[in-house]
């Protein structure tokens, strides 16, 4: 199973040579860097210059690829969701049996959050901005659908197999497997020092990974 690792665990370096005349890792760069600012500083308090310093560019290059400071977090936000998205598709749902399917994508969410605590901090600080650049986006809604439409087609062949239960809403469902992948992670420090739990322990990512994967599937059988 394959999963993005975390984005901003190290410092970015990198050399200007390595880019020079190859724009698309140019773009590249500055998104990376881009992202470690914003997950740090948050939209309002992100700094160009900062991003122009960790990419060892200018802001004038910045402005040239993005325009502004704000079409730079709309594309981060395009890219962690299509990074999500991409490797999603590449899980094969469809070639599976229903229940495989179904235990395949949540464990591959949870994965996905557990490891890139950046997208988690990006996600909640654009809900603190109502999700208002997220509704600037065509590509972040359209990419989105994908997941919906493969959940929806495992769940019809479940129901047609008798093994899960008729009119299940795909939408509800991703819901259901996000809303515990994602608290986990977003809520670590608080629940974790409120009920002393170590999120970080391979056991209990271990036992909660499991949880989260019967706890969906036991909602979906017929």
């Amino acid at each position: 199973m394959t999963t993005t690792p975390a984005l901003c665990s190290t410092p970015i370096e990198v050399a200007r040579k390595s880019r020079k005349n190859n724009p698309e890792k140019t773009r590249e760069s500055i998104l990376q860097a881009a992202i470690c600012e914003f997950v740090q500083q948050g939209l309002a308090g992100a700094r160009v210059d900062a991003i122009a310093e960790r990419t060892h560019t200018s802001k004038r290059m910045i402005y040239y690829y993005f325009s502004s400071k704000e079409q730079l977090y709309i594309e981060v936000l395009e890219k962690l969701y299509g990074d999500i998205r991409s490797t999603e598709s590449s899980l094969h749902l469809a070639e599976l049996e229903p229940r495989q399917g179904i235990r395949r994508l949540v464990e591959f969410t949870f994965d996905h959050h557990d490891r890139n605590v950046d997208f988690v901090r990006i996600v909640c600080n654009e809900n603190m901005h109502h999700g208002d650049y997220v509704k600037r986006s065509s590509a972040i809604s359209s990419m989105n659908k994908t997941v919906l439409m493969a959940l929806d087609e495992i769940l019809r062949r479940g129901a047609a197999e008798g093994l899960f239960r008729q009119g299940l809403e795909a939408l509800d469902v991703h819901l259901l497997i996000s809303s515990f992948c994602f608290y986990r992670v977003s809520n670590r420090h608080t629940f974790g020092e409120i009920f002393q739990v170590d999120f970080e322990d391979s056991a209990v990512k271990a036992r909660h990974r499991e949880m989260i994967c019967e706890s969906v599937l036991r909602y979906l059988q017929a």
